[in-house]
């Protein structure tokens, strides 16, 4: 009986909303029409419309979640790959922003290579081996961040 009146409810409730009259009904009244929808429900008539199926009330039918379900499906629309390769190259270019952070670093460690050199040019061989050192450091970086770019594209 519960079940039924759960489901005729809704019904109800828009034919009330569509009637021009409002009428207060009992709740016996009630009663009466809920068991006249269910057992119209029941009938197969020309007018009978196919009951819609919610994932939710099939996922707690079955008890499982309704995101692991839609997490399952796989993308089937050209709108949803598009939309995957658009964040996949909008992450790879903003981990590529740290290119430009080893660039610039390595233009540091040059720049202060020859001011040093230019102060001191008898220190010239042991500081080029220290310059050397430092943009290797500034290049594995680099590298590094170049390698997480292209994993944020391509994985």
């Amino acid at each position: 009986m519960a079940s039924s009146l759960r489901l005729a409810a809704p019904k109800m409730a828009s034919m009330a909303a569509q009637s021009t009259v409002r009428v207060a009904r009992s709740p016996v009244q009630l009663q009466k029409l809920t068991r006249a929808y269910s057992v119209a429900t029941r009938q197969n008539t020309a007018f009978t419309t196919i009951k819609r199926t919610s994932t939710l009330l099939n996922s707690a039918r079955a008890k499982v979640s309704p995101i692991g379900i839609q997490a399952s499906r796989a993308y089937s629309s050209e709108m949803a790959n598009a939309l995957v390769q658009v964040s996949q190259n909008m992450g790879m270019g903003s981990a590529a922003i740290g290119l430009g952070g080893a660039g610039i670093g390595i233009g540091l460690v040059f720049a202060a290579l020859l001011s040093a050199v230019a102060r001191n040019p008898s220190l010239r061989g042991q500081l080029f081996a220290y310059a050397i050192l430092g943009f290797a450091f500034v290049e594995a970086i680099g590298l590094f961040d170049l390698m997480v770019a292209m994993m944020c594209k391509f994985l």
